[in-house]
């Protein structure tokens, strides 16, 4: 045998066996994913939003003074 043939042999064996443990370790980790076991970081979760320091004058719309009502000119 020639030995380009032996190398091409090799080159596709091992080929075959990267590819092999490649696809067992992606399943692993893909079967994983599909529990629902996610305890986030293990911690108390706060869902509250950050507070954005805004620049001066600046205000939110939810922070807009109410108005008061008008008093009638007589």
């Amino acid at each position: 045998m020639s030995s380009l043939f032996i190398d091409l042999v090799l080159c596709a064996l091992a080929y075959v066996v990267l590819i092999y443990f490649v696809a067992t370790m992606t399943k692993a980790r893909f079967n994983n994913r599909n529990n629902d076991a996610d305890d986030g970081d293990g911690g108390v979760e706060d869902m509250t939003p950050p507070k954005i320091d805004l620049p001066p004058g600046v205000i939110w719309p939810s922070d807009v003074p109410k108005r008061k009502t008008p008093t009638p000119m007589l």
